[in-house]
């Protein structure tokens, strides 16, 4: 298991090697665009080899886009859907470019309609992301802390929405503070082994292919997005120890996207966890 950092592009994509090697990443996350919104900065020929002389200097292999955060692939509203899919495309397409192995995505929210219509209507996009297209980056879905109507927060849901794109490249990015705020608890190894029977009986483990390492300001099945610094949170340092010491997980990289003032401190601890 590798551990990195979501970094800023401030400047130019090719300055987040650096930054990510300055922390201690041994693997990074990007926005390749504002996760706001506006007008992606265009990836001229000359920024890109830039971006992969950095990353070789850096002796960095492995990185990530994470979509905007206004995705919503299962809006009622159709002109916002298309553009939550025609983004995500975008962001393939770049992530293609720029040699990024996995982009991952939110899946949007149900607000105002069915839990299941949206689950179709997310089927159905994620499709029309996927046909037709030969993208080197995979998409990833991520998990969600199960906040307001935000879909994705639990492990059946997920499976029932993988088992519809069945046939594409589409797998999972586990967000650790997500899976803990939506109920499921690893802070122990007995429930950390109920926790893997879930995964293994629904998504199954081949399915995750990233995790977010993020600790969390609020309790279990809290159901709020809050993320705290590894070990500092509710989960302590036990839960990710859980999850870095089995081996079912060693080849799965984790990405940190805790505050930034202390981030570094972050990838020590995960680090030390790992090599001792």
């Amino acid at each position: 298991m590798k551990f990195g950092a979501h970094i800023s592009i401030a400047g130019g994509i090719d300055k987040a090697p650096l930054r990510a090697h300055n922390l201690g990443c041994e693997c990074f996350q990007i926005f390749s665009r504002s996760p706001r919104g506006g007008k992606p900065p265009e990836l001229r020929d000359e920024l890109v080899e830039s971006f992969f002389n950095e990353c070789a200097k850096n002796k960095i292999k492995e990185y990530y886009i994470h979509t905007p955060y206004y995705i919503n692939l299962c809006s009622e509203k159709e002109e916002l859907r298309s553009s939550s899919i025609n983004i995500v495309k975008e962001e393939l397409k770049r992530g293609s470019k720029l040699g990024v192995k996995y982009a991952m995505t939110h899946l949007g929210s149900s607000k105002g309609s069915e839990r299941g219509q949206s689950r179709l209507l997310i089927i159905e996009s994620l499709k029309q992301i996927m046909d037709n297209s030969d993208f080197a980056t995979q998409l990833l879905l991520e998990n969600t802390a199960g906040q307001g109507a935000t879909m994705g927060d639990s492990f059946e849901e997920l499976a029932e929405i993988l088992n519809g794109v069945k046939g594409y490249n589409i797998d999972i990015c586990l967000d650790t503070a997500h899976l803990f705020a939506s109920g499921y608890d690893f802070r122990t190894k007995e429930v950390f082994q109920q926790t893997i029977s879930q995964i293994s009986n629904t998504i199954g483990i081949e399915s995750i292919k990233l995790f977010h390492g993020n600790d969390s300001k609020v309790d279990l099945g809290e159901r709020k997005d809050r993320h705290e610094h590894i070990g500092k949170g509710r989960i302590g340092i036990e839960g990710f120890k859980n999850i870095i010491k089995t081996p079912l997980f060693k080849n799965i990289n984790m990405i940190v996207e805790t505050p930034p003032d202390k981030v570094g401190e972050d990838i020590k601890v995960l680090k030390n966890l790992r090599d001792n």
